[in-house]
């Protein structure tokens, strides 16, 4: 059965549309810096808020009933159709990638063996779907958070069993992402962290936190899977210390356990915003260590202190968002994953298209704008004048590492007056970018 029969395939209309079921500035096929748009944006469905969110928030119950679950009251069955309606809306949007966790694509069962063999049963379908419509995995997952094994943690529980158990729903979960030909596979940390240290013995849950990384990597080499690994960083929530606080947290741990070469990272605006950064600090931070990844694509509600996952709808961010990601010479392995919900009244089917439609124009019109920016060399014309002075001289001899100390005393023993500093032009700058911006 359709669902979404009553729809037309999305199309673009350009920006003088007032159709709410047309992109505005999505153009899937424009090309911009010598690259289809759709290439640049890699855009992705998280089937985990759209097929299996119900609009519950930490006060209420959920407040989405949709007709495929109500039809299809057995588990499976309705897990079934669910694949079917969530590649039916990927057509209708033009979406060609998908992200999922173990759980929001199969219900769990009483044993690891019954729930491997329904999770094998709906892939089965998932792939005939993919072979169907040319639509492609861009990573998967395990939801190893959500059951109440977990209380503790997964591999950072001091309960041995529950690091086992993680371990093996783990190593199936990217056994069906590999089957699928998934671009990449995800860690999120879930309750990786701790409430207090009156209880914990930190540096053992972030070794295990590590020795389960280090076990995936070798799965993946006996396995075959050629997928890029990523670490997703969240400063908090649900636990109160998250051990993958941000990008520089996450870069730090991977440096230290020599895994660094193996992952890189998946980075969410809302995530980057409660921990207190800008999406785009968290991207120039991986960006600038060679760790860009993957994209999160939702936005935070600054006046809420928790993950809303919001669709992203800032072209303030979306702007600077695709700056860094073009600046860092663009996504590759990775996309843009629309980990974003409807809201709790967005309650119909039809509110699931508009949403989608609205982030990807909202990431279309700065892909628009950053392209733009880069082109004309504003901002990076402005950082060439204001470091200069490492071009020639004494810059030029300590970036080299040809002076220390006493060279540098010398220097400036010898010089009657410093150089005067460059000025900072922020205002100026900022007023620059909303000129791009409005046009």
């Amino acid at each position: 059965m359709k669902y979404y029969e009553d729809i037309e395939k999305i199309t673009y209309e350009g920006s003088k549309s007032f159709n709410p079921f047309a992109f505005k500035y999505y153009n899937p096929e424009e090309i911009i810096l010598g690259k289809k748009m759709k290439d640049h944006l890699k855009f992705s469905m998280a089937y985990w808020h759209t097929m299996t969110g119900m609009g519950s928030d930490p006060f209420g119950e959920g407040s989405m009933v949709r007709p495929w679950d109500v039809e299809n009251t057995d588990k499976i069955e309705q897990a079934k159709a669910r694949v079917k309606v969530a590649f039916e809306l990927m057509e209708k949007l033009g979406l060609e990638y998908f992200c999922f966790h173990d759980r929001d694509i199969a219900p769990e069962g009483e044993t690891l063996e019954e729930s491997n063999r329904i999770l094998d049963e709906i892939v089965d379908v998932i792939e005939a779907e993919m072979k169907r419509t040319g639509i492609k995995l861009l990573w998967g997952t395990a939801n190893a958070f959500s059951n109440k094994r977990y209380v503790n943690g997964a591999s950072t529980s001091p309960n041995a069993d529950v690091f086992a158990f993680a371990a093996a729903q783990i190593k199936k979960a990217m056994e069906i992402t590999n089957r699928l030909n998934g671009a990449g596979y995800t860690f999120w940390g879930g309750r990786e962290g701790y409430e207090t240290l009156l209880n914990t013995d930190m540096a053992l849950e972030q070794d295990n936190f590590a020795r389960l990384l280090k076990m995936a990597v070798d799965y993946a080499k006996e396995i075959g899977f050629k997928g890029q690994f990523y670490i997703e960083p969240k400063p908090k929530e649900p636990t109160k210390h998250q051990y993958d606080f941000d990008s520089a947290t996450v870069i730090s741990f991977l440096r230290k356990y020599n895994l660094d070469k193996h992952f890189k990272l998946n980075i969410e605006t809302n995530h980057a915003t409660l921990a207190m950064h800008t999406m785009n600090h968290e991207l120039r931070i991986a960006a600038d260590n060679d760790m860009l990844g993957s994209v999160d694509a939702n936005q935070g509600d600054l006046l809420l202190g928790w993950d809303t996952d919001q669709f992203p709808t800032n072209i303030y961010d979306t702007v600077l968002t695709m700056y860094e990601i073009l600046r860092a010479g663009g996504l590759t392995t990775g996309g843009l994953n629309f980990d974003a919900k409807v809201r709790r009244p967005s309650f119909t089917e039809e509110d699931l298209v508009i949403a989608h439609i609205v982030g990807m124009d909202a990431y279309a019109a700065g892909l628009r704008i950053a392209a733009k920016l880069l082109e004309d060399g504003v901002f990076e014309t402005n950082l060439k004048e204001r470091y200069r002075s490492y071009n020639e001289g004494i810059g030029k001899q300590i970036v080299n590492g040809e002076v220390g100390f006493k060279e540098l005393e010398s220097y400036v023993l010898n010089k009657k007056e410093l150089d005067k500093n460059e000025p900072g032009k922020q205002e100026l700058l900022e007023a620059i970018l909303n000129q791009y911006i409005i046009g």
